[in-house]
């Protein structure tokens, strides 16, 4: 079966009111449905790569590829884990994902992530990053989380302001002829000590652990 071949269909995070999940081939197709229908107010601008500026098929086709190249360049020293966010029904509400350039020495990871814009504002984005942040600190050792956000992206902000990230500095980068300012944050273990995880159970770690540690 997949599972055995590419074990990290095996994983599963549980939160109160949501599942995490590597999509099987159903699943992706309608995730890339619901970011094809927006993921943000055509006002807003949350990504550094725009890749929400096109149509709805434009973004369908970035999350499919996406997807596919996750899992096509996975090395143990440079991963990338996209998961799908789906209610306990099973509805797809999002994605969210976990990356790591040299794992094993460097011990640190990275977030994404994009809800569906009929699910925002519910606390969702942060229960789905919550979830993920469990696999990395509680079951693969991490010792660090980093994002980089727009100062511009309050939902974002309040979302690393409520687990404890702290100011890391800023980055600054070019979007066609515009200057992008970036808060660096970081969430070390020490504060993630501190932020309550009671209700989100991990499955099928022990399967896929060399993937991620080798």
């Amino acid at each position: 079966m997949i599972d055995d071949l590419w074990p990290t269909f095996k994983l599963a995070i549980t939160t109160p009111r949501l599942q995490l999940r590597v999509p099987r081939e159903a699943e992706i197709a309608q995730l890339a449905e619901l970011a094809g229908r927006g993921i943000h107010h055509d006002s807003e601008r949350p990504f550094l790569t725009p890749w929400t500026d096109g149509s709805a098929k434009d973004r369908a086709e970035v999350v499919l590829q996406s997807y596919w190249s996750e899992l096509a360049e996975w090395r143990v020293d440079n991963w990338s884990l996209g998961m799908g966010a789906f209610t306990t029904s099973g509805e797809p509400v999002g994605m969210v994902t976990l990356r790591a350039q040299d794992f094993p020495v460097v011990r640190e990871v990275t977030t994404t992530s994009w809800l569906g814009l009929q699910h925002h504002g519910q606390g969702l984005g942060t229960e789905a990053r919550k979830g993920i942040l469990t696999l990395a600190f509680d079951h693969l050792g991490a010792d660090a989380a980093r994002s980089e956000v727009f100062q511009d992206n309050h939902a974002s902000q309040a979302i690393s302001r409520k687990l404890g990230y702290q100011f890391d500095g800023i980055s600054r980068d070019s979007r066609g002829s515009e200057v992008l300012t970036s808060d660096r944050l970081r969430l070390s273990r020490s504060r993630w000590a501190d932020v309550p995880t009671a209700g989100i159970v991990l499955d099928g770690i022990d399967a896929c652990r060399h993937m991620f540690e080798g």
